[in-house]
Formats: C-alpha cells, sequence, structure tokens
C-alpha cells in the first residue's frame, strides 16, 4: 500500500531499526516505545488487521515472536514479555498494518496495559459465554 507506514518500512523507503526479518515478516524497534527493546513484527504482505490476515502465517508469527522475545529477554534483562496485538482504533490500533508487540516488562515497570474489570454475577458471565457460543455456532 502506498500510504502504509509500515510497508514503507519493509519497502525501505522509510528508515526503521531492524531486529529481525523472514521471507514473510519484518521486526524493527517500535519508535515510541513502552519500554526499551519494545519491538515490532509486522507481516510483509500488507493487511489492515488480524481479520483480513493470511492464516498461513501463524506459524511464522508464532516463530518469530518466540526468537524475538528470547532475545529481547537475553539483551535488556527483562523479568516477563507481554505480546499485544490490536485491532481497530478503539482496541489502541494506530497503524493500519497487521503488527504484534512485543515488550519487554520489569518489576514495578508501571505499565498498566490491562485495568481491572469484572463481570457483576457468575450469571451475567454465563450469559456472556453462551452468546460467544451461539455466535461460533
Amino acid at each position: 500500500m502506498d500510504d502504509c507506514i509500515f510497508c514503507k518500512i519493509i519497502n525501505g523507503t522509510l528508515p526503521s531499526c531492524k531486529v529481525y526479518e523472514t521471507d514473510t515478516l519484518y521486526a524493527f524497534l517500535d519508535l515510541n516505545p513502552s519500554s526499551k527493546g519494545h519491538t515490532l513484527i509486522v507481516p510483509k504482505k500488507h493487511c489492515q488487521d488480524i481479520f483480513g490476515a493470511d492464516t498461513s502465517i501463524g506459524s511464522d508469527v508464532l516463530e518469530a515472536m518466540k526468537t524475538v522475545a528470547r532475545a529481547i529477554k537475553e539483551v535488556t534483562g527483562c523479568t516477563g514479555i507481554n505480546i499485544v496485538q490490536n485491532n481497530g482504533r478503539d482496541a489502541g490500533q494506530m497503524i493500519d498494518h497487521l503488527h504484534w508487540h512485543i515488550v519487554p516488562r520489569f518489576a514495578n515497570d508501571g505499565l498498566d496495559l490491562w485495568p481491572q474489570g469484572k463481570y457483576d454475577s457468575m450469571d451475567e458471565m454465563n450469559a456472556m459465554a453462551e452468546k460467544l457460543r451461539k455466535a461460533l455456532a
């Protein structure tokens, strides 16, 4: 896509700090990291979000996440890793190109990715599960 920032990074028309690359994926440091070492993994073939993803890259993505996360742990000394993938603006997706964030985490680092929420009751929770099962049928 001509106007996609990540496509421009992948094809070399915009600079990046490349970390890892395969035939199908490109990984580079996030320009605005949650913590140092925060890396993005993006498919080379453009798609907007998970709903348009080519499922054939699944094993490539999983292997890349493991490989990059291991390197981040080794280099940063982090004690945890968040792997985050956002879909849509309301979920925090800022670039309309499918990507995964590999974020190094440290004890007491102050990052709060998911504030705690809850259901009002087990009945409400069971009703949600039933609706989801019906949608999946």
